[in-house]
């Protein structure tokens, strides 16, 4: 028996060649476990080229880098830092909560809800229309905000005697606000191809991306994941055991490093990447997708973790005028040799070694520091000097030590939290609101993101005005503000209640029937909530509300009618609101 049949022949060792721009990985997956561009060193420290990477040989011959990076020590001189080519504008005015909040959800959005909402009812069923407005639509937001603040374990405990909150209460009745909630609908099902997962609330995530793209960026940007709880059935539900919540909607956002987000992409599966954009790979692809709103040319400069960084993407992203920064698993890293984690372990903590490489007309950094295990960067500005030093807790020796830190790596710990940021100030005061459509998390869950969006403006705007920070908003009454605007601004809070004949107008009808009556103002003018004013005359006159004997001074400057206004009788409200 021949015995390299049996066995097979020994492949003979080669090169890995450089991650190819055409990546058939086209799937973006939540795991830690997806299939890289790079195999790792084999245990002589020779890469080896995998079967898949063979057959794409072939690629190389589109002026794609078919050889490995040279990489060397880096130099211990600093290189300059790119200036950032852009600037901010300067804030002429601050505006009020509601006026910043109504950028975003503009009169457009909310007139498409209403009409998506009405007729969804009338699908439902004909016999129960909804007959929703935008007033009643933003005193429900209103009412939602205000429940996040408050904070009940349910819905209907604040309309309970026991637990009553009186801003959600006294604004719409439980009922109602049920039956509006029931209703809430952002596009058409009727007529919908359904091939877009998101398609239900697609006219709001494309209106609210609109809205975040003409923001103007600030220099520092990252891009990261962020979880929207929720434990429902939904084929989009992701799994992300390092996150605090770590089942819900995934959703990659482009923030800045003071957590204003830019962009936004809701995790939906497989993506087929725009014509427009090179493919570097699963995880790249979503971060060029994500950067396309940010100037080119201007220095940018951009963070992200370890599932985006690699290699191609940063090559790139440096030949769009955008610098990167971020670490990089070791096997996305062609043809490094860098040192292991145990010769790192046994220098000490603060141990780092640095290499460079240029690929394609760019200088790339790849740093390995050691603190209480090792981390590998990947820049394309920034290298490990100059080294400055931090302090750390050394459990043997029960002190603090200070430990040498390597320039990109305080670049990076120092940028990189602009989403986490957003996502612990919108977890402040989520909304808990419960619905059996699934869609309905991720609405509300945009409401609360465009709330500290626009603080997060506002605070901005107070800094360019050089307003102290004591003295702004926080929060809590930024939030509140919205809430009270979206609940009473522009809106009659009286309650229509029992029959029609026993309003102003039907009691009027009935005193006419029985003889003369001085006329009143038509419902319409009367009833307009505008410019009625009280004034005071010489001369007394009959109260013009039917029933009401009295005879006040007080009368209405603009429907020109006597009217009660004392601490027992407040004709006056009554006239102008039943």
């Amino acid at each position: 028996m021949d015995v390299r049949t049996f066995y097979g022949r020994k492949q003979r060792e080669c090169a890995v060649r450089d991650i190819p721009s055409e990546s058939e990985d086209s799937e973006l997956s939540g795991s830690d476990s997806e299939v890289e561009e790079w195999i790792p060193e084999s245990e002589e420290h020779q890469p080896q080229a995998s079967d898949s990477e063979e057959e794409g040989d072939s690629d190389e011959e589109d002026g794609e880098v078919s050889h490995l990076p040279r990489w060397r020590k880096a130099h211990t001189s600093v290189d300059a830092y790119p200036e950032w080519q852009g600037q901010l504008p300067k804030a002429d005015d601050i505006l009020s909560p509601l006026q910043y909040f109504r950028k975003f959800f503009s009169e457009d959005i909310l007139q498409v809800i209403v009409e998506e909402s009405n007729l969804y009812a009338i699908q439902c069923d004909p016999n129960k229309p909804l007959n929703l407005t935008t007033n009643e639509l933003e005193q429900f937001l209103g009412t939602v905000v205000y429940m996040s603040l408050f904070g009940l374990a349910a819905t209907r405990m604040f309309w309970n005697k026991a637990t009553r909150v009186s801003k959600v209460a006294d604004t719409m009745t439980l009922n109602r606000w049920e039956a509006i909630k029931s209703s809430l609908h952002i596009n058409n099902n009727e007529g919908q191809e359904q091939v877009d997962p998101l398609y239900k609330i697609r006219p709001l995530v494309t209106h609210l991306t609109s809205k975040l793209v003409s923001i103007p960026m600030s220099e520092k940007l990252t891009i990261d994941e962020q979880m929207v709880p929720f434990k429902g059935r939904n084929r989009l539900k992701q799994y992300l055991p390092s996150k605090p919540k770590k089942w819900g909607y995934k959703i990659l956002i482009l923030a800045g490093s003071d957590g204003i987000p830019y962009n936004l992409e809701v995790y939906t599966g497989r993506v087929n990447q725009p014509l427009e954009l090179p493919d570097v790979g699963a995880s790249g692809n979503v971060v060029l997708r994500l950067a396309q709103p940010i100037p080119k040319e201007e220095n940018y400069k951009l963070f992200f973790d370890n599932w985006f960084t690699s290699v191609p993407l940063v090559v790139t992203l440096n030949e769009q005028g955008i610098r990167c920064t971020g670490t990089v698993r070791g096997n996305r890293l062609p043809g490094v040799n860098l040192k292991s984690d145990a010769d790192l372990k046994r220098a000490g903590r603060g141990a780092f070694e640095e290499k460079i490489a240029m690929v394609r007309e760019t200088t790339l950094h790849v740093v390995k520091w050691y603190d209480n295990r090792s981390v590998t960067l990947l820049s394309d500005h920034i290298g490990a000097n100059p080294v400055t030093e931090v302090d750390r807790w050394d459990r043997n020796q029960k002190k603090h030590i200070t430990v040498p830190s390597p320039a990109v790596v305080q670049e990076y710990n120092k940028n990189m939290g602009g989403v986490d940021l957003l996502d612990s100030l919108i977890a402040l005061y989520r909304n808990k609101v419960r619905s059996k459509k699934w869609y309905h998390r991720l609405v509300f869950h945009f409401l609360d993101m465009i709330i500290v969006t626009t603080w997060l403006l506002y605070r901005r705007d107070c800094e360019g005005t050089g307003m102290e920070k004591k003295d702004q908003m926080r929060l809590y009454t930024f939030k509140s503000y919205i809430a009270e605007g979206l609940c009473m601004c522009g809106k009659s809070l009286e309650k229509k209640r029992g029959r029609p004949s026993q309003s102003i107008a039907g009691a009027y009808e009935e005193k006419r029937k029985k003889g003369r009556t001085a006329p009143i103002p038509v419902e319409d003018v009367r009833l307009d909530h505008t410019a009625h004013w009280l004034i005071m005359t010489g001369d007394k006159g009959r109260c013009r509300v039917p029933g009401c004997n009295g005879t006040p001074k007080a009368m209405c400057r603009k429907c020109n009618v006597h009217l009660c206004f004392t601490p027992d009788r407040n004709c006056f409200l009554r006239f102008h609101t039943e």
